[in-house]
């Protein structure tokens, strides 16, 4: 067995090499195991834990009858406060996500994402964060979003119904909540968004998660909470978002804190 294992490795640190490299590129079709075998001189098997390995990483994915191949990992700029400008979405009808393609230097279109509304019982964290009773409905606003029709990241918020209800943000058609997306809604509704407080966490997925964002095995989620407050601090809206770990890159610009001397 520690000779296979010997064996394998050899072929998943070479593989790999190949693909961090940039030799192998996106797309780009492995070897069959078959191959493999013959080359280093192996058994099939051998050759098939190399492959394993590599798609447990997340840098190759099989396609059925097909083959393996490189995957594409292009990471997309998630912006962190710049994301959030007023000018982006109260005067240049930017949505958040669509913000975050503009600073990649990728496309994007309205049907990259899709939602579904309706009106829930609020869990204990929903109404923590809004400020309500458990078990009082909320509307929740649960988005699949897509980058050249590849899921990247999943978005529910979370809204009182005296802030949104009768508003575009209750209409489930794919596509933004109109120019500025949600934000701007709350604006129109005398609820501008002033500030924004967010959690990060990473976590392996669950298997309807993985299956959502079509993750290859091994590969873990991003796990964000953001509540946005208006100046006086009212919660006008509660978020989870799920994103796949290799899909993004987080930036963050912000000034440094000088809260003088303390001492």
């Amino acid at each position: 067995m520690s000779g296979r294992r010997g064996a394998s490795d050899r072929i998943w640190v070479d593989l790999r090499e190949e693909i961090t490299s940039g030799r192998l590129g996106p797309d780009a079709a492995l070897p069959s195991t078959a191959e493999l075998a013959r080359q280093y001189g192996v058994a099939s098997e051998t050759a098939r834990l190399a492959v394993t390995r590599l798609k447990e990483e997340g840098l190759v994915s099989g396609r059925t009858g097909a083959g393996v191949y490189v995957r594409s990992r292009p990471p997309l700029r998630r912006l962190g406060i710049d994301r959030y400008d007023k000018a982006k979405w109260r005067n240049a009808d930017l949505v958040a996500f669509a913000a975050d393609r503009v600073a990649s230097g990728r496309a994007w279109a309205p049907g990259d994402q899709t939602q579904t509304v309706r009106r829930v019982p609020a869990s204990d964290d929903v109404a923590e964060a809004l400020g309500v009773a458990p078990d009082s409905e909320v509307y929740e606003r649960a988005r699949i979003v897509r980058d050249q029709d590849r899921p990247t990241h999943t978005l529910t918020s979370y809204y009182r119904p005296d802030h949104v209800g009768g508003t575009r943000l209750t209409d489930d058609s794919p596509g933004p909540a109109g120019p500025g997306g949600g934000f701007r809604v709350l604006y129109e509704r005398g609820l501008e968004p002033d500030a924004v407080e967010e959690t990060l966490g990473a976590r392996m997925p669950t298997p309807d998660e993985a299956t959502t964002l079509d993750l290859p095995p091994g590969e873990p989620i991003v796990e964000l909470h953001r509540t946005t407050f208006t100046a006086d601090g009212t919660p006008v809206e509660y978020a989870i978002g799920v994103h796949a770990a290799s899909q993004f890159a987080w930036s963050y610009r912000f000034p440094i804190p000088d809260s003088g001397d303390l001492a």
